[in-house]
């Protein structure tokens, strides 16, 4: 008997693959006043505001009298300058002059379409250039329908060539957010299930003691505690306002900051004001995190009018509240 003692081979072929693809932008320059520009000599130009596309910012440049003095007599000159650092930056360039007629017969220069004959131009470092010398014959132009009102108009695409490596991709299931401050919320609107009622000055709130007592190390004392008593069916709150219970309720619930618009409509008191009560309940309930949003809040609300009253308070809530029951 033969016995093949060599290790089984487990590993698994890999792969990868390189990504060309390029990242498009367009712009669109309007000229006004072209008779104007005409005589400005040959090599000056007019340029476009730079615009921002792949990571480089690029310029159009429109020569009325053409680029080179052995065309300004008959030809204009258009291109698109990298306006940027950057070194051997590869694109893809169109230029469009459109027909202000209506017809749509528009003249398109395009190296998208030579891409697969030439491939990308190579744009060396900031100033350089791809373009036409001799973009257009000027008495062409003139009796064009490009040229109206004394305007012209052009578009210019670029496409910047990016390359990227991507390996094996794990599939995965798209996660939705998180809907449980939603959920818990709905049963506090709804008084679903609930086992314990708050008499707040004339206002009363029913809510339910474990979501309270998980939340809450003073309402799990009260309620769980050694001392506390888990068949109580009403507690009556003082020191306290019935929209600031309630706001803190909420909170509890859906562990979000709530909007004191939503709880007590049009009111003149300040949101400042109603914030520095909510900060005291929540020290006095043991919420951590509902006191760092209320000071955060406070913080970016804070004036002249406010300062004297906002800051005792944020001193005085540093210390966690040794008070165990309500």
């Amino acid at each position: 008997m033969i016995v093949n003692c060599s290790e089984p081979n487990n590993a698994l072929d890999s792969s990868s693959r390189s990504i060309n693809e390029t990242v498009n932008g367009s712009h669109h320059f309007t000229i006004r006043g072209y008779s104007l520009a005409k005589g400005m000599g040959p090599g000056k130009y007019i340029s476009s505001d730079t615009f921002s596309i792949g990571g480089y910012e690029w310029a159009i440049y429109f020569y009325p009298d053409g680029k080179n003095p052995e065309d300004s007599s008959m030809y204009v000159s258009v291109f698109i300058a990298l306006a940027s650092e950057g070194t051997d930056v590869r694109a893809l360039f169109e230029l469009t002059l459109l027909d202000q007629s209506g017809k749509g017969k528009h003249k398109v220069h395009s190296h998208f379409d030579r891409a697969l004959e030439s491939g990308p131009y190579t744009l060396k470092y900031r100033g350089s250039m791809w373009g036409y010398k001799r973009f257009f014959r000027r008495t062409s132009l003139e009796t064009s329908d490009f040229l109206k009102d004394d305007c012209l108009s052009m578009n210019c695409t670029v496409g910047v060539v990016r390359t990227r490596v991507e390996g094996p991709k794990l599939y995965s299931v798209p996660i939705p957010p998180s809907d449980m401050g939603q959920s818990l919320k709905y049963l506090l609107d709804a008084e679903l299930g609930c086992d314990i009622i708050f008499q707040v000055g004339e206002e009363s709130y029913k809510a339910h003691k474990l979501i309270l007592a998980a939340r809450s190390p003073v309402f799990r004392a009260q309620f769980f505690g050694l001392v506390g008593n888990p068949n109580s069916d009403k507690v009556e709150l003082e020191d306290v306002e019935p929209s600031i219970f309630k706001a803190l309720l909420q909170f509890i619930y859906s562990d979000e900051l709530p909007d004191f618009h939503e709880i007590i409509g049009s009111t003149s008191t300040s949101s400042a004001i109603m914030m520095q009560h909510l900060l005291a309940a929540a020290d006095r309930f043991g919420l951590d995190r509902l006191k760092q949003l209320c000071e955060a809040k406070l913080c970016e609300e804070v004036s002249a009018d406010t300062v004297a009253t906002t800051l005792p308070l944020q001193s005085s809530t540093t210390a966690h509240s040794s008070r165990p029951y309500v």
